[in-house]
Parts: C-alpha cells; sequence; structure tokens
C-alpha cells in the first residue's frame, strides 16, 4: 500500500480532478503539488553526491532499484541554507517531461497538509518582468486565510542541468 505518513495515497488517488495538493513548508512559506505525482515521502538520508553538479542537486539515491536525483529546494530557490532536522523530508514525485517520465525528490523543511483546490480558483503567479521568473508556479489558492504556492514539477523540475545528472547517474 502505498502510504504518505498515514495517508493512503491509494484511496486519495481515486480524484481524478486532480486537485488536491500536499503542501509541505519551505522557509516559512507553503508551496503545494499535486497530490497524484505524489510516490512517498521518506525522512532525511544520505545520499550519493554527483560530481560536478549545481548546489543543489543534492545527490542521488537508490529507491528500490531506480535512481532517484534529490533536488534541495531551499537551494533552487536561492533561500538560505539550515541544517536538516528531524521534520525534513524528501518528497518523492513522478515528473514528465517530452521523453516520458522519471522519478525524482525534493527535499523540504516539512509536510504540512493535503488541500482540496479547484483550478478555477488558482490565481495566476504575478508578472515580476524578466528579473525574476515564475514559470514554475502554476498558481496561487488560498486556504484558511493562508496563501499556498502551488508548483508546476514538471516544469520545475525538467531542464538540461537535472537530465543530465540523471543520465550520469544512471550511466
Amino acid at each position: 500500500m502505498n502510504m504518505i505518513q498515514g495517508l493512503d495515497m491509494d484511496a486519495v488517488g481515486g480524484n481524478s480532478e486532480g486537485n488536491q495538493y500536499l503542501t509541505f513548508m519551505l522557509a516559512g512559506e507553503e508551496y503545494g503539488v499535486d497530490i497524484l505525482r505524489v510516490r512517498e515521502i521518506k525522512g532525511w538520508d544520505n545520499v550519493t553526491p554527483i560530481p560536478n553538479t549545481p548546489k543543489y542537486i543534492k545527490g542521488v539515491i537508490n529507491l528500490r532499484g531506480t535512481i532517484v536525483p534529490i533536488i534541495d529546494l531551499r537551494q533552487r530557490f536561492s533561500l538560505d541554507t539550515i541544517d536538516y532536522g528531524p521534520t525534513t523530508v524528501v518528497i518523492v514525485l513522478k515528473v514528465t517531461s517530452d521523453i516520458g517520465s522519471r522519478t525524482m525528490g525534493i527535499v523540504v523543511d516539512a509536510v504540512s497538509e493535503v488541500y482540496n483546490i479547484d483550478k478555477e480558483s488558482l490565481k495566476p503567479a504575478p508578472d515580476f518582468g524578466q528579473a525574476i521568473s515564475t514559470d514554475f508556479v502554476m498558481g496561487l489558492g488560498t486556504m484558511d486565510e493562508k496563501m499556498i504556492i502551488v508548483l508546476d514539477i514538471d516544469h520545475l523540475l525538467n531542464s538540461s542541468v537535472l537530465n543530465a545528472v540523471v543520465e550520469q547517474a544512471a550511466g
């Protein structure tokens, strides 16, 4: 059974509308990803570093025979780095691209909640001009008077750098 900290992912997966989001904390802000993309949540453990990769790529893990690149979202978003603590987790996600799908992990400060957010109620990310890219933000949702930044993980985790790391680790 696919479980996320007591949450039965098989039961959640019955929602074909894709409007449930697993939220997590990162530097005091709450972010969300489509729960149908979440494969599992693991406590932080050591990774195998890959040389000559950006600092935000922590390395790779072997997850039941699959090589999974691990991305530190704090570093990917140019936030202050912190020591990993007891709430630090790796969210393992299914990411799709033009060439298929693959499994990747993101390191976050803590898992928060699962929310239902209708796609119609997501507000577009503000345009900051060319200085700041918000291409990876699917939209902004409000739940219980707090703002949730919903991420487009396919866009966020598909880059030529990450593709090269996956190929290097697999080869």
